[in-house]
This record gives C-alpha cells, sequence and structure tokens, in this order.
C-alpha cells in the first residue's frame, strides 16, 4: 500500500525504497566480493559514456534493477577502481563495508554539523571522533 505522503513529496514509498536497497546492497556486496578480478583502468575512449546514453533525458524513471543493470553496462567498464587491491595512486581509497553503511546512514539523515543548534548529536560525535583521532596519531 503507498503511502499518500510519499506521493504528495515526490519521494518513493517506505517498501518500494526497503526493496531497491536491498537490490542495491545486494550489487554493492557483489561488486566489493569481486573487485579484484576487474581491470583497474578502463580501456576505453573519450566519448564512450556519451554516445551510449540518450542525449535527452528520460521522461520517466526506471526500475532498481535496470538502473543496476545500466550501471553495469554503461558505467563501470570506463571507471577506475579506486577501491582495487592493486591500485596505489592519488588518493587512499575510503570506500569499505563499513564505510559504505555509514554514508547509508549519513545520507538517510542529511544532517549539517555547521554548528551545535543545526545538529546536537552531530556535532558532538564530529567531535569526539575528531578527539579519538588525535589520539591514535599520537
Amino acid at each position: 500500500m503507498t503511502d499518500k505522503s510519499d506521493i504528495e513529496l515526490g519521494d518513493m514509498p517506505a517498501e518500494e525504497l526497503r526493496k531497491c536497497g536491498h537490490q542495491l546492497i545486494d550489487w554493492v556486496a557483489d561488486y566489493m566480493s569481486d573487485l579484484e578480478k576487474r581491470p583497474v583502468f578502463p580501456l576505453v575512449q573519450p566519448g564512450v559514456l556519451k554516445s551510449s546514453l540518450p542525449s535527452s533525458c528520460p521522461e520517466s524513471g526506471e526500475p532498481m534493477r535496470q538502473i543496476l543493470d545500466d550501471v553495469d553496462r554503461f558505467i563501470m567498464p570506463g571507471l577506475v577502481h579506486w577501491n582495487h587491491p592493486s591500485f596505489f595512486a592519488y588518493f587512499t581509497s575510503s570506500g569499505s563495508g563499513p564505510g559504505i553503511l555509514a554514508e547509508l546512514i549519513c545520507s538517510a539523515l542529511n544532517v549539517n554539523t555547521m554548528l551545535w543548534h543545526s545538529s546536537p548529536a552531530a556535532t558532538e560525535l564530529e567531535e569526539i571522533t575528531l578527539a579519538w583521532l588525535r589520539e591514535m596519531t599520537n
């Protein structure tokens, strides 16, 4: 059953979010589990993605399964896999299982910690974790 408030906000119903979330977590887990089998750097030419996708914005959304299939088909071949165990350039990778799950929480809560009043718990958590980081680096 679709909750009326979900429709009024232009968002997806909770059950659809749950279903899509499960599909996405399964996709991420599959990606992480066979990452070492992928090439680190893509073998593509400039413009390959532009020539593969429609030039106009779609008129309606697609099911999550189709989106993930499109990511696999069009996006993945052109990515540098920064999480790959053989990638040693630029910056360290922050994409780990716990980090990905933490990003999910952060994205869902959409909290800003610009000052204590904007989110007391998030601001204090930031202070605590920074103190822990200082302690670990001493």
